[in-house]
């Protein structure tokens, strides 16, 4: 048997090709019948080869318990008023890990904020 990826010949019965390891036949996710990897379709059930098998999840509403998807149902409207906005500010200090590596965990919170509030951020929230 030829190999698809490589071209190398193989002895009969292989699974998987001697010099790349390529598979030499297409097993079927759905049937397990054995394809030839040139394929596209399973030649037993049809499955289109090449994609990967769709994964299938229950409904919410199985699994659910009906007095908490009530409550969930009424309280839609208040979780969704609190979503706020915010801004978000990443900040890289150079040298802050050797600055506050042998500091108390509070000192390092002072000297960190007064760096924060001198790059115009005042109001950083932690």
């Amino acid at each position: 048997m030829k190999c698809p990826r490589c071209q190398a010949e193989n002895p009969a019965g292989m699974k998987f090709c001697g010099q790349c390891a390529a598979p030499l036949a297409l097993v079927c996710s759905s049937c397990g019948a054995t394809n030839p990897p040139e394929n596209k379709f399973c030649g037993q059930c049809a499955t289109p080869f090449g994609k990967p098998a769709e994964t299938r999840f229950a409904s919410p509403d199985s699994y659910t318990p009906k007095h908490l998807a009530e409550k969930i149902l009424t309280s839609k409207a208040a979780l969704e008023a609190e979503r706020k906005q915010v801004s978000v500010l990443f900040a890289d200090l150079k040298g802050s890990m050797e600055l506050l590596v042998d500091r108390d965990p509070e000192e390092a919170d002072r000297i960190t904020a007064t760096a924060t509030v001198a790059s115009g951020c005042p109001n950083v929230g932690r």
